[in-house]
């Protein structure tokens, strides 16, 4: 008699985890041997705590951070009772006319979105407060962005979270980076702050929000993750995928700001000094290392400090 071995049916929530990010039934089997350690580790430490923790994820663009903060939230709650919420550093951008204004306040490049200075870290830190309040009943609102029209979503169409939360995770590409030096900062890094930051504004302006507004909420971390690409010669590829994602998921709606190939590389040059800087500095300082091949595949872990906290 010829045995044979049937593969663990998936849950439900797996299932629905695989549809919502449009993805193969082998991340499951990925995310079983990298991630679910994880989650158990995660729900230990607040157990252990008795409190809600904080917990924040790193990654360049296109890394996966949204798929792998999803995957951790979902199997708290399932497997573990415990609610578990994902917020992304994206939805919190200042609105299509807040950074209107910034742009003509300060610099043109601060139109786009992505650098630091172009986020409601005002509203992020609210946010974090209500959800991290140990006792609260009153439901939090989470704000929306919504990429397809460069805006926030309006608030009929925003989440409401009831209370208590015990693990909030927070996302974000340029969270843990830390301020540059003024020497390295006034050497531009691409043709967009050669051509269009030739003084050097726009780079200061976001460096100086980077150590004024984001250092602080670091503190306040309990875990650090990070998804870390192999280069940040994958930006291109690997956004360009969420672009794609993004048109198949969005009606065709009018006014909608999708973007081409041109407009992507253009774009990922916003990004590139602070997520080189991140590919640097960060592997040696977070809780929890994920090394990705070029394909997004995990190949390596390496669990760097056993207790967490502050960067």
């Amino acid at each position: 008699m010829i045995l044979t071995t049937e593969p663990a049916p998936t849950a439900q929530w797996q299932r629905d985890l695989l549809a919502r990010h449009q993805l193969h039934a082998s991340y499951l089997e990925s995310a079983q041997k990298w991630f679910a350690p994880l989650v158990g580790e995660l729900a230990a430490l607040q157990n252990s705590a008795d409190r809600p923790i904080l917990v924040a994820l790193n990654g360049c663009q296109g890394s996966g951070k949204t798929t792998v903060s999803d995957y951790l939230c979902t199997a708290l709650s399932e497997e573990h009772a415990l609610h578990a919420i994902a917020l992304s550093l994206d939805d919190f951008y200042l609105t299509h006319a807040q950074r209107q204004a910034l742009a003509a306040a300060v610099h043109p490049l601060f139109a786009t979105r992505g650098v630091p200075g172009t986020h409601d870290m005002t509203l992020l830190r609210a946010t974090l407060q209500q959800l991290l309040r140990m006792h609260s009943r009153e439901p939090v609102v989470i704000p929306r962005f919504d990429k397809s029209t460069d805006d926030r979503r309006p608030v009929e169409k925003q989440e409401s979270i009831l209370p208590p939360v015990h693990v909030v995770l927070v996302e974000g590409w340029c969270l843990g980076a830390t301020p540059q030096p003024a020497k390295i900062l006034s050497q531009p890094i691409n043709d967009l702050e050669r051509d269009e930051d030739a003084d050097g504004v726009w780079r200061q302006y976001s460096n100086d929000c980077l150590r004024v507004e984001l250092q602080p909420l670091y503190a306040l971390v309990d875990q650090w993750i990070m998804l870390r690409a192999p280069s940040f010669d994958c930006v291109f590829d690997w956004r360009r995928e969420q672009e794609q994602k993004l048109v198949a998921s969005t009606s065709a709606a009018p006014g909608s700001r999708l973007m081409n190939d041109d407009a992507l590389r253009r774009f990922i040059q916003h990004y590139e000094r602070i997520t080189r800087h991140c590919l640097e500095e960060l592997p040696g300082k977070v809780d929890h290392l994920f090394c990705l091949d070029e394909q997004r595949r995990v190949t390596r872990y390496r669990q760097l400090r056993q207790n967490g906290g502050t960067l």
